[in-house]
């Protein structure tokens, strides 16, 4: 075999972790093959992170303009004009979806990159991996790191594979939108992306089989959320789930029928129901893992096997490019033999940018007192705190803290209002550091802002 079909190191998903990895391990001297079928740079920059930010950024603009009536003005005609969004996310974020530049970045860090679907075969004799890819097969002398991310979890509903739904792709390379929307999930992707669509003047229905929308948050973030939502128009169902769906019309229109007996009709349908790993795509059943496990187990390395990495969404530890991005790091340091700290999961931050944002960390109440036999829980609420009032419409949120009381540290916390996401870091670092309770009390806190509200909700702990 040709020094062509092998090398130290195998990357197959080259996401934002395996990307970072396969760059590294080729910058740090090794001979490194990347493969992947799809775009270099995964789901974060052509459809995920970056380009619905843009379009939350820009749903913002228009809340933040009719806010401003009420504190500044009369701003005139408000007029959402989707077409400045949609070539934004084809001009800034994606190319119009042309990896061209981040396949360049990678070959320039050393790496060798093959487009194709890769997948574990077999180990051979010297105990080197197989890895095929279109039916040519690769040799990994060293290591092989898997990276293969999620693909959207479509629900077994009556119906749905004989019409033409979204997932969040469709949303975002979308030139218009619709006049009307249901969307199918009340997670993160599902309520972020129907507070967009109702901003640009989209009418909305939310489906939720569970009883409340994210519900992986605290409940009082969910009612947070909901309440937004309905503020913008949108129909939200929470407790009833789609029994059968059907074509209704042309160009992609549905019919819904729910469990409780009713309807829904619109002009498309957005399927944001979760994620799913799929072991047996890239070959990990042949390397001991379960072909039908829902993620990936690894140890605090990274390590599937003797020779074999996993990192990102597929192990199971966040959906985040944040996640995919830590692990890589340790994976990277393991490949290397350089040691440093192995991956904790105790403090994994967390945002949904709707507006109020919902920043968490760390465990949710139910989830502490499942695991500390003495849990005390302090909150305030942004709006009766100074910089929340001077804020004023749009400034509804709440800080909410959880403490292990006989360690006295943070072991989780919620960030919930205009700048959620941000002011959740100063709680990440205390969840995630251990830092004591009382000295975060004591310390100074500049005036007047948000973040000024952790000590708020620090003091009423226990009261």
């Amino acid at each position: 075999m040709s020094d062509q079909r092998s090398a130290d190191v195998i990357v197959i998903g080259l996401g934002p972790g395996g990307e970072d990895v396969a760059g590294r391990l080729a910058e740090a001297g090794l001979d490194v093959i990347a493969v992947d079928r799809g775009l270099v740079g995964g789901e974060c920059p052509y459809w995920g992170c970056i380009p619905s930010k843009m379009m939350i950024r820009a749903a913002n603009a228009l809340a933040e303009a009719a806010r401003a009536r009420e504190v500044a003005g009369d701003v005139g005609d408000i007029k959402p004009r989707w077409q400045l969004v949609a070539d934004r996310i084809r001009d800034e974020a994606t190319d119009d979806w042309d990896d061209t530049v981040a396949v360049e970045r990678l070959q320039g860090k050393g790496a060798r990159f093959v487009r194709g679907h890769g997948s574990i075969e077999r180990r051979q004799d010297d105990g080197g991996l197989v890895v095929s890819v279109e039916g040519t097969e690769y040799v990994a002398r060293k290591a092989v790191v898997v990276a293969t991310g999620t693909t959207p979890a479509v629900p077994p509903i009556e119906g749905i594979g004989d019409v033409d739904y979204w997932t969040n792709h469709g949303f975002v390379e979308a030139r218009e939108l619709p006049d009307s929307l249901v969307v199918l999930g009340g997670g993160a992707i599902g309520c972020e992306l129907a507070q967009v669509a109702a901003r640009f003047g989209v009418r909305v229905t939310v489906v939720e089989k569970a009883p409340r929308l994210l519900a992986v948050e605290e409940p009082r973030a969910s009612e947070l959320v909901e309440q937004a939502l309905r503020d913008d128009g949108i129909d939200v169902r929470t407790g009833v789930g789609a029994t059968h769906v059907e074509a209704h019309g042309t160009g992609g229109a549905v019919r819904l029928r729910l469990d409780d007996g009713s309807e829904l009709t619109a002009d498309r349908l957005l399927v944001a129901s979760g994620r799913r790993v799929d072991v047996r795509a890239a070959g990990l059943h042949t390397v001991g893992v379960d072909p039908d496990a829902r993620a990936v187990p690894v140890d605090e390395w990274g390590r599937v096997t003797d020779g074999v990495w996993a990192l990102g969404d597929i192990v199971g530890h966040g959906a985040f490019t944040h996640m995919s991005m830590y692990e890589a790091d340790v994976v990277v340091r393991d490949v290397l033999g350089q040691g440093g700290p192995a991956a904790s999961y105790d403090a994994i931050p967390r945002v949904t940018f709707t507006d109020p944002e919902i920043g968490a960390v760390g465990l949710t109440e139910a989830q502490a007192r499942e695991r500390f036999s003495n849990v005390r829980v302090g909150s305030v609420d942004v709006a009766t705190t100074t910089r929340g009032w001077i804020h004023g419409p749009g400034g509804a949120g709440f800080i909410s803290v959880v403490e292990d009381a006989d360690r006295g540290v943070l072991v989780g916390a919620t960030s919930a209002g205009p700048t959620g996401g941000e002011v959740l870091g100063f709680l990440a670092l205390a969840v995630s550091a251990q830092v004591p309770v009382q000295q975060m009390i004591d310390m100074p806190y500049a005036y007047p802002t948000i973040h000024r509200g952790i000590q708020n909700a620090l003091k009423d702990l226990g009261s």
